[in-house]
């Protein structure tokens, strides 16, 4: 039997305690028995608007961390529009959904229109960009680096979140909220509400949270590619 994640998403958060998650679940699980897949893991995207890509989607983003660390390469949607709204979003996620070996399967729809010209140009032009944007990346970086050398002799990275002293709980925290499908201003309010503070004593706020979840997603990619 194939295991797979399933991952929900409303847009407003009115809907979710109405019948947007119910309906959706319902279709994944309807499908999965059909093909004899098993759930083993349901992810939540909570008032999360449609144009947003992956940085904005903290549930999508802990779903990726599991899928990198138990092995799950299967994310079953109800419909693409439930991934993105946007053509140009849904081809952005999905592409790198594909980069990282996960395939995804939309059950209303399981036919991603692969073959389809404008997803087809789509997809080349994304992969240009992404090229660009990776060697920009990195010749920005470079060059970075050596203007601090020229100044101070040094370039010294800033600590990564999780590696100073007590801050491993807190992150262990922060990633099993999150594996729960819960939202990064969820996370937020709940580490604000357990009283413990950010690294500079401060309140958490959901774009600290979602950089730390960024940070994780982009390390266990590199990890699993190496």
């Amino acid at each position: 039997m194939t295991s797979a994640f399933a991952y929900l998403r409303v847009s407003g958060l009115a809907q979710v305690d109405g019948m947007g998650f119910d309906r959706q679940l319902a279709a994944i699980q309807k499908y999965a028995g059909e093909h004899d897949i098993e759930i083993v893991g349901v992810y939540r995207e909570e008032g999360v608007t449609g144009k947003s890509e992956l940085d904005g989607r903290p549930a999508l983003q802990a779903l990726i961390l599991d899928l990198l660390a138990n092995g799950t390469r299967l994310v079953l949607v109800e419909k693409l529009d439930r991934l993105a709204r946007a053509l140009i979003v849904q081809e952005t996620i999905l592409q790198d959904l594909t980069r990282r070996g996960i395939t995804m399967v939309s059950v209303s729809e399981p036919d991603l229109c692969s073959d389809d010209a404008t997803r087809t140009l789509i997809r080349q032009i994304l992969g240009a960009f992404f090229e660009y944007e990776r060697k920009m990346i990195v010749s920005k970086l470079a060059d970075a680096r050596r203007r601090q050398r020229s100044k101070i002799g040094k370039c010294e990275g800033r600590h990564r979140f999780g590696v100073k002293p007590g801050e491993d709980t807190t992150l262990r925290l922060i990633l099993d909220i999150a594996s729960q499908g819960w939202t990064a201003e969820h996370i937020a309010a709940r580490l604000n509400d357990k009283a413990i503070p950010t690294r500079y004593g401060k309140r958490w706020h959901s774009g600290t949270v979602s950089k730390i979840l960024k940070r994780l997603l982009n390390h266990a990619s590199k990890e699993l590619g190496a």
